[in-house]
């Protein structure tokens, strides 16, 4: 059904559990895997400098797709690794799904309402709104 499956992590507690999700699903339907993770660009407004920017979003990308392998290494899965650098999550987690030919992407949604979202933000919703691709969404 499946052959390809995107997971998607930000490195939080709510993306691993659709990390998990995701690679029970690869295990049983016997997809191939690959977790994305996005990071921003240098601002261009920052004290920090590149060098510093940059090494600080590696390392967050770092640990992030540290918590996937051990995952898909416990549920006895390879997982290929994407790590891109976007000012919007949502387009970049698209645009790898295209590139790699993924026929599914997981993720994980807090499903906040009203208010909360209109003020937080969704990129689980923008991912939705916009993926060719269907979407499988964790709560």
């Amino acid at each position: 059904m499946y052959r390809h499956i995107l997971l998607t992590t930000d490195g939080s507690e709510l993306a691993q559990r659709g990390v998990d999700h995701g690679l029970a699903l690869a295990k049983n339907l016997g997809s191939k895997v690959t977790a994305v993770t996005v990071t921003h660009p240098y601002p261009l407004q920052s004290a920090a400098t590149i060098g510093t920017w940059e090494a600080a979003q590696k390392e967050h990308a770092d640990k992030a797709i540290a918590a996937v392998k051990q995952a898909a290494s416990r549920a006895g899965l390879e997982v290929g690794i994407v790590h891109e650098s976007n000012d919007s999550p949502a387009e970049a987690i698209v645009d790898t799904a295209k590139k790699l030919g993924c026929d599914l992407i997981v993720m994980a949604s807090h499903g906040r309402r009203g208010v909360s979202r209109l003020l937080l933000g969704s990129q689980t919703a923008e991912v939705v709104h916009s993926s060719p691709i269907p979407v499988l969404v964790v709560r």
